[in-house]
């Protein structure tokens, strides 16, 4: 067996729609009302959530977004290479890993409603990270576009889009 099977099993990981496995592994217990969430969110939230993302240098995490800051902690393997692009169209990257020398980022948090894709670095690996959500992540929060309709929004970053949509 190899090693992104096994952590894949040890963990307990699933494919996520993004494209990679994930498992969550906290969710708070205590929730924040609606009222309290402002006019973006539709019913309560917990405080906070966490989940495991495995990513595989044979796929990658296609453009999406979230309601909500998500903060990526590196644990094991490859760097990854985290595309954004904000609402207001500026492309950014930065690369999270732990080499701090080379300019690595152990933990990044990428802004609430940013467009966001990711990649791992080397070829023929993995890379281990956990992401945590607050308020919670709840799938009501998530949007997966389409290429097409993310290109009509940002046409300067087709080629970034392109790379990094599957539909």
């Amino acid at each position: 067996m190899n090693t992104i099977q096994k952590i894949v099993d040890q963990l307990e990981l699933q494919p996520h729609p993004e494209g990679g496995y994930f498992k969550e592994t906290y969710r708070s217990n205590g929730v924040i009302n609606e009222d309290n969430l402002g006019s973006d969110f539709s019913g309560h939230r917990n405080y906070t959530t966490s989940i495991y993302f495995l990513l595989t240098s044979e796929s990658f995490s296609a453009f999406h977004r979230i309601k909500q800051d998500e903060i990526w902690h590196f644990y094991k393997g490859s760097p990854i290479k985290l595309h954004m692009i904000s609402d207001d169209g500026i492309y950014s990257n930065v690369i999270i890993g732990n080499d701090i020398e080379k300019e690595q980022f152990p933990q990044f948090v990428v802004n609430a409603k940013d467009w966001f894709a990711a990649e791992v670095i080397d070829k023929n690996t993995y890379a281990l990270v956990g992401c945590t959500v607050s308020p919670g992540f709840d799938f009501k929060d998530f949007e997966l576009p389409e290429r097409d309709t993310l290109i009509s929004k940002f046409p300067e970053h087709k080629n970034i889009i392109t790379a990094f949509t599957r539909l």
